[in-house]
């Protein structure tokens, strides 16, 4: 009596463990498109911010950048503003969707759907992944 009632047990945690693996995966999914909505609203925060002290000229920046960051590094790294460095990111977030922390580049010259950077500036960020979310929306489209 004892081995079919392992077994009918065994078989009831088989059955409910397959019924859990997709709920926890759609979980994880959720998490890490909320963790991606919370990186790209950091930079480009940290971008408004930049933006913003270079135009009050705060900072003396390149011809034709229009106040725009060269790149993300300048924004971890800093400017001198007044005497004082001034950081407008603590790191580069690691990408969520692809694991790096490389992300898609557009400068304001680029086309608002081009997906190769000019190099001229950081105007928006974007992750590299070519998957779909939830909502089914691409995520390079956020």
């Amino acid at each position: 009596m004892t081995l079919i009632e392992l077994i009918v047990a065994i078989t009831i945690m088989m059955v409910l463990t397959t019924a859990v693996l997709p709920v926890a995966r759609l979980t994880i999914r959720r998490e890490r498109e909320k963790e991606l909505r919370r990186d790209l609203w950091e930079m480009r925060d940290a971008i408004d911010r930049y933006k913003d002290a270079a135009d009050r000229g705060l900072f003396q920046i390149k011809l034709g950048t229009e106040g725009y960051p060269p790149d993300l590094d300048t924004l971890v790294k800093g400017v001198d503003i007044g005497g004082k460095k001034v950081r407008f990111l603590r790191r580069i977030p690691i990408d969520p969707m692809t694991g790096k922390t490389e992300w898609g580049l557009r400068s304001m010259q680029d086309d608002p759907q081009s997906t190769s950077w000019g190099g001229q500036n950081v105007f928006d960020v974007y992750t590299q992944s070519q998957d779909t979310a939830l909502d089914g929306t691409k995520y390079s489209e956020w």
